[in-house]
């Protein structure tokens, strides 16, 4: 297994296209596994595959964050579609490893249900809420370009931008995400 490097917000690749997974392969678990790690390693909830520079439709959520134990490995989404979300909604802050050190608050659903692809390739569907569901969301919402900053004002999305640039620009390094 191997760390990978996360891309941050503004880097361009985060708003490229992700393509569906047609192989089910040792590369598939291979890249899976590595961004278990990173996410891990970064004290992430989720993380989708464009977060590390792949472009295709996958994320994972924390075994914990989606409603386990800490101990338990991470679900594996592979080409997701949401099929239900709930009406009720709740406005939490939420951060995102690739907008390190920033938190805005976000209006989700609370409970979801997507259908989607395990890593051998065998079709299931996940129901969750709370953190689950948030989490689903937000990895998901990766996949069709949609990032934090799409949430805030062009005031706030200005302000953001000018701080990872120039954190970027200072070599700023973040502690793990809570």
């Amino acid at each position: 297994m191997a760390l990978l490097p996360i891309v941050r917000f503004p880097d361009p690749r985060l708003r490229e296209p992700t393509v569906e997974v047609t192989v089910f392969d040792a590369d598939l678990a291979r890249l899976i596994e590595d961004m278990a790690e990173t996410m891990y390693a970064a004290n992430g909830a989720g993380l989708a595959a464009i977060q590390v520079g792949v472009h295709q439709r996958i994320f994972i959520v924390e075994g914990g964050a989606a409603g386990g134990s800490e101990n338990d490995p991470p679900v594996v989404f592979i080409n997701p579609t949401i099929e239900w979300l709930s009406d009720e909604t709740e406005e939490n802050d939420e951060g995102c490893l690739s907008f390190p050190g920033i938190y805005v608050p976000v209006k989700r659903s609370l409970r979801a249900r997507l259908r989607a692809f395990d890593v051998h390739g065998k079709a299931f569907i996940a129901e969750g809420e709370g953190l689950y569901a948030r989490a689903m969301q937000h990895e998901n919402d990766h996949l069709i370009n949609r990032l934090l900053i799409d949430y805030v004002g062009p005031i706030k999305r200005q302000m953001i931008r000018r701080k990872l640039e120039r954190d970027a620009e200072e070599g700023i390094e973040y502690p793990a995400q809570e």
